[in-house]
C-alpha cells in the first residue's frame, strides 16, 4: 500500500477521515465556494474566455487535486497571473494559427497538465529551485499591475486594447472621451466596496457583536453581495439599454466533456507558453502549500505535487476550462476556514457544480464593471513594490534582476517578462557560483580554528597560503580558484605551501579535476607544495578514482590545524 499512497495521497489521509475532518471541510468548502464563484467568472474574462469556463475550470481540476495533491490547504483553480498569461499566449497563438480560442484554451491546459505530469513521474520538482523568489516576486507584482490596468476598460466601460502597460495607458487616454458614466458609477462603487470589504468589514461586524468566524464568513461572501446588488441594479433600471456590459446568457448545466485541438501547429505555437506556464504555476502553488503545510507542521512532496497540478490541468483540457495553479488567496480561505484535507476541495467542487446547473441564468445582468471591480481588488494584494527596496539593500544582483523583470513586464508583455524572470534567475546562479567566495584564513589565537584575515585578528605564516573554498568546485567557477592562486603566488613571492581547506567543498567535478591538476604542476614547477585540508568522504572517494593523489606534490591533512601544525616547522607566526 505504501508505493500506491505515495502516488495517491487520498489513501494516506482517506484512512484517518472522521467526522470532525468531514464537519471542518464542508465548512471551509462552503467558504471557499461563495468566493470562487465570482472570481471564477472574471478570472474566466480576464483570459478572455466565456464566464462559464472559470466555473469549468473550477470543478473537474479540484476533484483531481483532491485525489492526487500532497497538501491538505491548497485550493487549486483559475488565478489571476496565469489567467493573464493564458490570454498573452491565446491571443498570439490563434492569431498565427486560425485556431478557435476556446478550443487553443484546452490544448493550452493538456499541453501543461502533460508537462506537469511528465516532470513529476521523472521526479524533476527542483526545477522550482532555479527560480528566484525575489524575481517572481518582480514578475508577479508587474503583472499585477498589467491585469488592473487590463480592467479598467471594464470599469469606464470603453473598448481599449494592448497587451503592455504603454499600449493600455495609451488605449484608454485615447477612449476616455467615450466613457460610459453609469458604467463608471457602478465599477467604481463595487471596487469602493469590495477595498472596504476586504479590510473593514469584519472588525466592523465583530463589533457590533457577531463571533469572529462567522464575521469572517460574512466578509467572505462581500464579492458575492456586490455581484446580487449590482445585478439588481441593472436588471430592475434595465440599465443595459444605457450601454452597460453585461456578462449575458451562460450556459446551465455541469461542464461538458471536450477535445482539445492536437494539431501540430497548434501544439508547435502554444509548446514555449505552456511551458512558462506550468513553470510559474508550479512555483507559485508549491510555495503557496509549503507555507500552509509548515503551520501545520505537515510535509510537502513537491514532485507529488507536480502530478497533483498536471492531473489538475489535464482535467480541465477534458471538460472546457484553461490552465489552474493553486491560487494564494483561496487557500488561504481554505485553510483559515479549518479545512482539514483535499476532501474540502472535492465539496468546494460539488457546490460550484450545483452553482453551474442552477445558478447561470441568475447572472445575466451581471455588469462585467463588477467582474473587473473583483479582478483589481484581488490582484492588487498581489502588487509588492518593497521588494524592489528590500532587494536593493540585500543584494545589487538581486534588485538588478528584479527591476528587469518588472519594467520587461510592464514594457513588453507576460512572455517577455516571465522569459526574462527565468533568464534572470539562471543568470544569478550562474553568476554567483561562477565566482565562489574563497577566503584566505589564519589560526585564532589560542584555538584550533582558522577565520578569513580580513574579519579576523588571526595568526599566519608568510611561507603558508591557506585558502578556504566556500564552494563546490565544478566546470562553472574552476578556472576562477585556477587563477586567484596563480595570482596570489606570484614570483619573488614567499610563500612555499598552499593549503586548499574543502571544509565546504561538496562535490569536484571533472573539469575542476583538471584545473586541480593544472595547479599542481604549476605549484610543482616552482617549488611549491599543494596541500588540502577537511576533505570530506564523499570527495575523496571520487579523488582516490583518479590520478590526482599520487600526482600530488603535497599532502592530504584531516584538519586545517594538523595542516598548520606540520607545515609551520616552529617558524614564529605574525598577527594578520
Amino acid at each position: 500500500m505504501k508505493p500506491l499512497s505515495r502516488y495517491l495521497p487520498i489513501l494516506d489521509w482517506g484512512r484517518a477521515y472522521d467526522r470532525g475532518a468531514l464537519t471542518n471541510d464542508l465548512v471551509a468548502a462552503l467558504i471557499v465556494t461563495i468566493m470562487l464563484i465570482p472570481q471564477s467568472l472574471a478570472y474566466a474574462m480576464l483570459a478572455g474566455l466565456p464566464p462559464e469556463a472559470g466555473i469549468y475550470a473550477s470543478i473537474a481540476p479540484i476533484l483531481l487535486y483532491a485525489v492526487f495533491g500532497s497538501s491538505r490547504a491548497l485550493a487549486v483553480g483559475p488565478v489571476a497571473v496565469v489567467s493573464l498569461m493564458t490570454a498573452a499566449a491565446l491571443g498570439q497563438a490563434v492569431a498565427e494559427t486560425g485556431a478557435d480560442y476556446a478550443a487553443a484554451a484546452l490544448t493550452l491546459a493538456a499541453l501543461s497538465g502533460g508537462m506537469l505530469l511528465a516532470f513529476g513521474l521523472f521526479r524533476l520538482g527542483f526545477i522550482a529551485n532555479f527560480l528566484s523568489h525575489p524575481v517572481i516576486a518582480g514578475f508577479i507584482t508587474a503583472s499585477g499591475v498589467l491585469i488592473a490596468a487590463s480592467q479598467l476598460k471594464h470599469i469606464l466601460g470603453v473598448k481599449a486594447s494592448g497587451g503592455t502597460l504603454p499600449e493600455m495607458l495609451a488605449g484608454l487616454f485615447a477612449a476616455l472621451p467615450e466613457t460610459n458614466p453609469i458604467t463608471l458609477a457602478i465599477g467604481a462603487g463595487a471596487t469602493a466596496f469590495l477595498f472596504w470589504v476586504r479590510k473593514g468589514l469584519k472588525p466592523l461586524l465583530v463589533r457590533l457583536g457577531l463571533r469572529p468566524r462567522l464575521a469572517d464568513l460574512v466578509a467572505k461572501a462581500g464579492p458575492v453581495a456586490a455581484v446580487a446588488a449590482t445585478t439588481l441594479l441593472v436588471a430592475g433600471l434595465g440599465l443595459e439599454a444605457q450601454g452597460v456590459a453585461v456578462v449575458g446568457a451562460v450556459p446551465q448545466g455541469l461542464p461538458p466533456l471536450a477535445m482539445p485541438d492536437l494539431s501540430l501547429v497548434l501544439v508547435t505555437a502554444l509548446l514555449a507558453p505552456a511551458a512558462l506556464i506550468s513553470l510559474i504555476g508550479f512555483v507559485e502553488s508549491v510555495s503557496v502549500a509549503q507555507t500552509l503545510a509548515a503551520k501545520k507542521r505537515q510535509r510537502i512532496d513537491p514532485d507529488q505535487e507536480l502530478i497533483g497540478l498536471g492531473a489538475a490541468n489535464l482535467g480541465a483540457a477534458f471538460t472546457g476550462g484553461y490552465p489552474v495553479t493553486g491560487g494564494f488567496a483561496r487557500s488561504v480561505v481554505n485553510y483559515d476556514a479549518g479545512a482539514e484535507t483535499p476532501a474540502a476541495g472535492a465539496f468546494t467542487a460539488v457546490g460550484l457544480a450545483v452553482a453551474a446547473v442552477a445558478l447561470t441564468p441568475l447572472i445575466f445582468h451581471l455588469p462585467t464593471a463588477t467582474l473587473a471591480a473583483t479582478i483589481i481588488v484581488a490582484v492588487l494584494s498581489l502588487v509588492d513594490f518593497s521588494i524592489l527596496r528590500r532587494s536593493w539593500t540585500y543584494s545589487k544582483a538581486d534588485f538588478a534582476a528584479v527591476s528587469a523583470t518588472i519594467l520587461l513586464t510592464l514594457g513588453f508583455g507576460v512572455e517577455a517578462g516571465v522569459s526574462a524572470g527565468v533568464a534572470f534567475s539562471v543568470a544569478l546562479h550562474l553568476l554567483k557560483t561562477s565566482r565562489p567566495h574563497v577566503a584566505e584564513v589564519g589560526l585564532v589565537p589560542g584555538t584550533q580554528h582558522f577565520r578569513n584575515i580580513l574579519r579576523h585578528k588571526v595568526e599566519t605564516d608568510p611561507a603558508i597560503l591557506t585558502l578556504r573554498v566556500d564552494e563546490s568546485l565544478f566546470f562553472a567557477n574552476a578556472r576562477f580558484l585556477e587563477d586567484m592562486v596563480q595570482d596570489r603566488v606570484a614570483e619573488g613571492c614567499a610563500v612555499r605551501h598552499v593549503v586548499l581547506m574543502c571544509s565546504a567543498v561538496n562535490e569536484i567535478d571533472f573539469s575542476a579535476l583538471e584545473s586541480l591538476e593544472a595547479i599542481n604542476l604549476r605549484l610543482k614547477d616552482i617549488g611549491v607544495g599543494l596541500h588540502l585540508s577537511e576533505v570530506k568522504g564523499p570527495v575523496m572517494d571520487r579523488l582516490k578514482r583518479s590520478h590526482f593523489l599520487e600526482a600530488l606534490n603535497g599532502r592530504v591533512f584531516l584538519s586545517q590545524y594538523d595542516a598548520w601544525i606540520a607545515l609551520c616547522g616552529g617558524a614564529p607566526a605574525r598577527a594578520a
